[in-house]
Order: structure tokens, then sequence, then C-alpha cells
């Protein structure tokens, strides 16, 4: 599936009562729950559960779905945030990884 068209299909469920200004808080209240819940996932490892990856994949697509909700309220793409991201990472490590760009990263470099 297309970045693209996950987005636009997962729009089909967004409240459209909320205002774009709602939707964001909305999407960020989602994506802190769905943290927690992965995070819940992993916690009970210490209690001698197992991770189940079936679980996992569906929280991580709640999480998605969260992140699709912000930026389509933000009318931002996901494509968009992502190149974004990409560049970002791409100038910061230009050979990939690299722990001393990693400490000393410019105070521009958000």
């Amino acid at each position: 599936m297309k970045v693209s068209e996950y987005q636009n299909l997962a729009a089909r469920t967004i409240n459209p009562e909320l205002t774009n200004n709602e939707l964001e808080k909305h999407a960020l209240f989602g994506m802190v729950g769905e943290i927690g819940e992965i995070h819940s996932i992993y916690q009970k490892t210490y209690q001698g559960h197992r991770i189940n990856p079936e679980h996992l994949k569906k929280e991580l697509g709640d999480l998605l779905w969260f992140i699709s909700e912000f930026c389509t309220a933000s009318e931002w793409t996901m494509e968009e945030i992502m190149q974004m991201n990409i560049d970002k990472l791409k100038s910061r490590y230009p050979e990939g990884f690299d722990t001393d760009n990693s400490l000393h990263r410019s105070e521009e470099d958000i």
C-alpha cells in the first residue's frame, strides 16, 4: 500500500464534526495512548510475558492512524513529513549514522 493511499483511506474514519485544531489534539492524545500500549507490551516482558508480534503490529497500526490523522488535520501529506525527515537525516548523517556527528550537532539541527 502506498502512503498516500493509506492516508486517504484512514481519513475516511476521522470524525468530521471536529475542527482541525481539535483533530490535532485528538491525534496527539491518541499517539500518546498508543505509545503507552506499546510500552505496556514491552513492560510486561519483565513479568514473564512474551511479545505477541500480531498484537504489536496492531498497536503500531493504531499509532500510524493517529500520525495520519495529525497530518491530515494539519493539511500535510505523510509523504511530505517522511521526505523532510529523510532530508534531515541525510544532512545530519551524510555517510550513514556516525556517533561523532550525533554528539556534535549544530544548534540549528532540530
